[in-house]
């Protein structure tokens, strides 16, 4: 009898196992070539390459943290585009949760003393964002910040590009962020980067590449195989553009096959198809 109930139980659980999986995998996929975000979702489909950054070189970079109980958890990445303001990835914050953000900061296991926290009052997601639909492009939110940063040489200003701006091919990107250090590893406590040039477009949208799954207004870039895709959802893809640093593009997603998949490079929204639409918001 007791069995036949532990069966019961086991067989039920797995039932339920299976259904989490499948309603999750439902809206991180769709048909071949399969995109997959890129925030810790504990999936391991993470990051891989890259090597720890200096402390505090990309000053624009946030932690974006949820909380659960009395702890706040780091998700994905940011950027500070203005003093009260961070731009983000739509599908990391279009579930409701205490969010916070971390300024300044480099290991985030440890309170260095140059970090703010911040919480955010009020979450602004782009009104043709589809959660359903990863490749549908719009994957864009800007916070408002409960109080304005204070600018020092730990927290800086992104530079963004000009409205319709689109990077040549091979032009020198990093992406920045604390995601995994290889599949199914753990979290880099440190802020890592990785060297990812950009594909234009028609290389990336082409057959045996991303196909049509890559919008205009999207970024690719990386797509060799020695190159890593370094990063969280949400965290900028900073772009060398007359000797400075612009934040071009938001790490959005990458192949469900693995971060470092040959010819599926990392995808980002395009932030100067969204200039306007961000102008719109913060005024």
């Amino acid at each position: 009898m007791d069995r036949c109930h532990e069966s019961r139980k086991s067989s039920a659980t797995a039932d339920m196992l299976r259904f989490l999986l499948l309603t999750s995998l439902a809206a991180l996929v769709l048909a071949e070539p399969q995109p997959r975000y890129l925030e810790d979702d504990n999936t391991g489909e993470r990051v891989v390459g890259g090597n720890v950054a200096n402390p505090n070189s990309w000053p624009w970079q946030i932690s974006l943290q949820y909380k659960s109980g009395s702890n706040f958890y780091h998700t994905c990445g940011g950027t500070l585009v203005k003093r009260g303001w961070v731009m983000t990835a739509a599908h990391c914050v279009d579930r409701s949760m205490t969010w916070r953000v971390v300024l300044g900061d480099h290991d985030i296991n440890n309170h260095e003393g140059k970090e703010q926290y911040m919480s955010v009052s009020r979450v602004y997601i782009h009104p043709n964002w589809n959660s359903n639909n990863v490749a549908g492009g719009y994957d864009i939110a800007l916070l408002r910040l409960s109080t304005d940063a204070v600018l020092n040489n730990y927290v800086q200003l992104a530079y963004l590009p000009p409205s319709g701006q689109v990077l040549p091919h091979n032009n020198n990107c990093y992406i920045t962020g604390w995601g995994r250090t290889q599949t199914g590893g753990s979290l880099s406590a440190q802020l890592k980067q990785a060297y990812l040039p950009v594909v234009d477009h028609n290389t990336c949208s082409s057959y045996g590449w991303w196909g049509s799954t890559v919008k205009t207004t999207m970024v690719c870039a990386g797509g060799g195989s020695e190159s890593g895709c370094q990063g969280d959802s949400g965290g900028p893809l900073n772009c060398s553009v007359n000797g400075q640093w612009v934040v071009h593009g938001v790490t959005s997603f990458v192949s469900s096959a693995g971060c470092n998949t040959y010819k599926r490079p990392t995808v980002f929204t395009r932030v100067s198809a969204y200039i306007s639409w961000m102008n719109s918001i913060m005024g």
